[in-house]
């Protein structure tokens, strides 16, 4: 179980966008990698969506999550083929055109010939009007980004490079810091009504524990997340104090 206490000001939600993720024919790998990157640089995730690739259904996403966080992270859905449909529902989320945009054909045209530019690979030119782009340094076809959302691949190694592109430009809280507690096999309704209490009288942090199966058999840990190094620390050794008679 786990209590979340802090107060955000930056704060996202990522939107994965394809059938192939919601039959389970592809495992999602940017899930955890988007949310690694947010956490490292002091961004609170707060939301994960999957839909299908079903215009109403993302379109109704995107609007929901932009209004609602400081960013929007969407994967997949920006390819060649006919069921690539992102790029147009976020245009018709916005209420803007789209086409293809001269500053992606050109992209394109580092990678390809301008015979081979066909009309499936001027899909992924096909920018909605008002958009930054975000540059593919691996395939060149760009995502972009319209307001606060950031429209990225699905392949993860391009979706990474993309995320490594727009990083930069993201602002941040302060970094979280967190401290993990070793409770052992100690069970979690051995100490669930102390716990809930320390986590009341350390409001400036979230508290969480975590029990998982290892190859030794049960284990638990207690995680502390803040972002003031003292606020922290005092609720670390009040969960110290509080299992150190559990432990004997």
């Amino acid at each position: 179980m786990s209590q979340e206490t802090e107060k955000s000001e930056v704060t996202a939600a990522i939107l994965i966008i394809g059938d192939e993720i919601l039959s389970g024919r592809t495992k999602d790998k940017n899930i955890g990698a988007i949310a690694d990157v947010l956490t490292e640089i002091g961004i609170d995730l707060r939301e994960v969506r999957i839909v299908p690739d079903v215009m109403d259904e993302i379109v109704a996403a995107v609007n929901a999550l932009r209004a609602r966080y400081t960013y929007l992270f969407t994967s997949g859905g920006i390819g060649p083929t006919h069921d690539d449909i992102t790029a147009d529902s976020v245009a018709k989320a916005f209420g803007v055109g789209i086409d293809v945009d001269e500053r992606a054909r050109a992209m394109l045209l580092e990678r390809h010939r301008p015979e081979d530019l066909n009309e499936a690979r001027l899909r992924m030119a096909r920018i909605p009007f008002g958009a930054d782009l975000i540059a593919n340094p691996i395939s060149k076809a760009p995502g972009f980004r319209i307001g606060n959302v950031h429209v990225m691949a699905g392949v993860p190694q391009i979706m990474n490079a993309m995320l490594d592109e727009i990083r930069p430009t993201l602002t941040s809280n302060a970094p979280v810091i967190s401290e993990t507690i070793e409770a052992g096999a100690i069970p979690e309704g051995n100490f669930a009504g102390a716990l809930g209490t320390l986590a009341a009288a350390h409001a400036g942090v979230s508290i969480g524990s975590y029990p998982s199966m290892t190859a030794e058999g049960f284990r638990n840990r207690i995680v502390v997340r803040g972002r003031e190094a003292e606020a922290v620390a005092a609720a670390r050794a009040a969960i110290e104090a509080m299992l150190e008679p559990l432990r004997s």
